[in-house]
């Protein structure tokens, strides 16, 4: 799809679908096409109220093809993330219509870098359809060639914005892409491979460390985890290094659960959803997405991905409920439930990470069906062992419309962990789930500034929403490149 940035007038725009933002309480001139906008809302049939639509064919005046009103609610609480589901609509109700160019004209709205940025990121994830293995009756054989985007004025500060709308919105959606992937094509090294190949372009560094590798480093935790599947583990490292070193000396580590799929091990899952158990990579995905777009906008802090990447499988050599292992850092784990794997492997990670000099490490996890008891399918869990960092992650995901919600985080809740035969167990019981297992990570993070995200509940969309395709979102990737990029000591 091609973005473009211009001046011209709504009436002077020769489009397929031009598309006007209304508001319930600010409506468009008596002049818009006719006026029959007016008549539709006096008849109630078009208010204004959040996401909704309203397509009118040959509008009087202009010389668009077609007229999309779409409700934006009350314009003072308007905000970047109504824009961006704003962006996704207009994509989502247009192109199933086989509209194939479309403009809009930002004129009455507070115009500033971060909505502008916003919208384009809403239209190029609402392109998105996850039917790349279907044959036939696919949504996106229909193609949006343009959408173009009239603003009063145009500016370097808006140009910038829409090259950053682009960036993070096509990094969401590559992000989405993988873990789409069904588990007998996006194996652990076919997803290294992947990531290995998005370096390459767009000039990361990469490390792939193997089995073998791990084996000698002493990464018991997840190698424990990959016994049972014939695949091999891998461990993705990806680097970005900016021009000049920062001034503070911070080097952040960004983290992803890669288990591209999960059975539960012998503690196996029941067999309804099991399907869907191929976004267990969300947290994985979601980080390479990250690095994607972290190297085009390059930050002033340097930055390095870690995906540890398994399959979690029932075999003959599969770990069994009972044993124990030996992490990366030393501690012994007794093994109460081979479906508390994520932890295993982000165990080991966590460490190798703090080992390797990044200074605050932040990590991504479908990890618990806990924390969608507790928050639903709106919000990620957020758990710290340090109030700075934690804000800091708080605020860029109150930036680009990811919501999260922090959770308490007191010792006490260490005494769940407690194992009569090893350093700890790796599950906590029924109560305080998330808790427990958040409590668990913190074991391995050697005292470094750190936070886990639990996006279990909103990894993945079981239903379609008028602004993004059914199955994976891409969440955390907007979160974690605002933190890279806005990272200011």
């Amino acid at each position: 799809m091609e973005l473009i940035l211009g001046t011209t007038k709504a009436a002077e725009l020769e489009t397929g679908a031009f598309v006007v933002i209304c508001f319930k309480d600010e409506k468009p001139g008596p002049e818009l096409a006719g006026g029959i906008v007016k008549e539709l809302d006096e008849s109630g049939e078009f208010t204004g109220k959040p996401l909704e639509t309203a397509l009118i064919h040959h509008p009087e005046g202009m010389k668009a093809t077609r007229l999309l009103l779409i409700g934006g609610g009350e314009k003072a609480k308007f905000t970047t993330a109504d824009m961006r589901k704003t962006g996704g609509v207009i994509v989502r109700t247009l192109k199933p219509k086989g509209i194939g160019d479309i403009a809009i004209r930002l004129k009455g709205i507070t115009l500033d870098a971060a909505m502008l940025e916003a919208l384009v990121e809403g239209v190029i994830l609402g392109d998105f359809e996850p039917d790349q293995h279907k044959t036939a009756d696919r949504p996106s054989e229909k193609t949006i060639k343009s959408f173009r985007i009239s603003v009063p004025e145009e500016s370097v500060v808006l140009v910038d914005a829409l090259r950053r709308g682009r960036a993070i919105g096509e990094a969401q959606n590559f992000a989405r892409t993988l873990v789409n992937e069904p588990a007998n094509l996006l194996t652990p090294l076919k997803l290294a491979a992947e990531a290995k190949a998005m370096a390459a372009e767009f000039g990361l560094g990469c490390e792939l460390l193997d089995e073998a590798r791990m084996r000698q480093l002493g990464f018991g935790a997840l190698l424990g985890v990959a016994m049972g599947s014939a695949e091999p583990p891998v461990m993705i490292v990806l680097n970005y290094t900016p021009a000049a070193p920062h001034a503070s000396g911070n080097h952040l580590a960004i983290i992803g659960k890669g288990v591209t799929f999960d059975t539960g091990g012998v503690s196996i899952k029941p067999s309804e959803g099991m399907e869907k158990m191929k976004y267990d990579m969300g947290g994985a995905a979601a980080v390479i997405g990250a690095m994607r777009a972290i190297a085009q906008l390059k930050p002033a802090i340097p930055v390095t991905m870690y995906a540890p990447c398994v399959e979690n499988m029932v075999g003959h050599k599969a770990q069994r409920p009972g044993d124990i292992v030996k992490s990366y850092q030393g501690k012994t784990i007794e093994v109460l439930n081979t479906d508390a794997e994520g932890r295993l492997i982000l165990a080991d990670t966590l460490t190798y990470a703090a080992r390797q000099g990044c200074t605050h490490l932040v990590n991504a996890a479908t990890l618990t069906g806990a924390i969608a008891v507790a928050l639903g399918h709106l919000y990620s869990g957020v758990f710290s062992n340090n109030d700075e960092l934690q804000q800091r992650v708080l605020a860029a995901s109150k930036a680009v419309g990811e919501r999260m919600w922090p959770f308490p985080m007191d010792d006490d809740y260490k005494e769940y962990i407690k194992s009569a035969f090893a350093d700890m167990g790796n599950i906590g019981g029924r109560w305080g789930g998330s808790i427990t297992a958040a409590k668990f990570l913190e074991e391995f993070v050697e005292g470094k500034p750190w936070v886990h995200l639990d996006i279990a509940g909103v990894a993945w969309l079981d239903e379609s929403k008028p602004f993004l395709a059914k199955g994976p979102t891409g969440a955390p990737v907007r979160t974690f490149v605002h933190l890279a990029t806005h990272w200011v000591n």
